[in-house]
């Protein structure tokens, strides 16, 4: 082999685009304690000690990602999340010990093959799969999609949007699931509006979290168009409707919380548990929840 040869990568594989990072979804919920029974002991997930320790909110780590919870009547996305998680067996394990105290309201789990399927005692429903290098890079814990139902017909004009109004890497998909508008939002993190010939509920408040790097572009094509619903503070702002950039006719409806990079939050680091570690099986040194795959050399 040539020693000056140089390597040839793809360096497009690795574009993101303006949106870096989806950090959260809100869901609000009427009772806390079955918030804490559903996310925390049967999905895993763990509570940050410490923003939101008290009963009017709480925020769900999971890994670099997040589900806040405030305490109000119950939202429910249209839709659902799909999250990474190690150990299938462990958290069947966990869902079917805490099935009992959750009976009576919309709880409920399969195990559907390529993923599980929990829904919340709400009807919040979230596909956990386990780590795969191929379709989720290094995360081993934390949010990777979320998927919305939606009308027929406005899949391309979604990802117009996104590719104009935000700068995220958008495209329409024919999948066996249906055609759709895919966003990328984030290392191996995507937005996905599903098209469907059947109903689509109305909007009932709850919204997600994105940082994106170029923060005022976006802000100035939104507020031409009257599309920003709130000036939050200097980091962020936030937008609900989705048009079509051609015509302006209106798509779709989610509120978007939107923050720069320079936002104080960002980045921060979340604490994890390992959720297998218990007092009865209990090992020193291993009580953290990893987010990422280690090296491998």
């Amino acid at each position: 082999m040539d020693n000056n040869t140089q390597p040839v990568f793809d360096r497009t594989v690795e574009d993101i685009g303006n949106a870096v990072w989806m950090e959260h979804t809100n869901v609000t919920v009427p009772d806390q304690t079955l918030s804490t029974l559903f996310y925390l002991s049967a999905l895993g997930f763990t509570r940050d000690p410490y923003l939101m320790p008290g009963l009017e909110n709480m925020w769900i780590n999971i890994g670099r990602t997040q589900i806040h919870t405030p305490a109000k009547a119950a939202q429910v996305l249209r839709g659902h999340t799909g999250i990474v998680q190690p150990d299938r067996a462990a958290l069947l394990k966990r869902l079917e010990h805490y099935a009992p105290r959750l009976a009576g309201t919309k709880f409920a789990y399969k195990d559907c093959g390529e993923y599980v399927e929990a829904t919340c005692p709400w009807g919040n429903k979230y596909r956990i799969f386990e780590p795969d290098a191929a379709k989720y890079g290094t995360t081993q814990l934390g949010i990777v999609y979320v998927e919305f139902i939606c009308p027929t017909g406005v899949a391309e004009g979604i990802a117009r949007f996104y590719n104009q109004a935000i700068k995220a890497p958008a495209k329409v998909v024919n999948e066996p699931a249906g055609k759709a508008a895919k966003v990328l939002v984030g290392h191996h993190q995507h937005l996905i509006f599903r098209e469907t010939s059947g109903p689509v509920p109305e909007y009932d408040g709850h919204h997600l979290e994105i940082y994106i790097a170029d923060f005022s572009g976006p802000h100035k094509w939104l507020k031409e168009r009257g599309l920003v619903c709130e000036e939050s503070d200097q980091y962020q702002y936030r937008f609900k409707d989705i048009i079509d950039p051609d015509n302006g006719k209106h798509l779709y409806t989610i509120e978007h919380e939107v923050r720069s990079i320079t936002h104080p939050l960002y980045a921060r680091p979340l604490v994890n548990r390992n959720p297998v570690q218990t007092n009865r099986n209990y090992r020193p040194g291993y009580d953290a929840g990893q987010w990422a795959a280690p090296h491998t050399m």
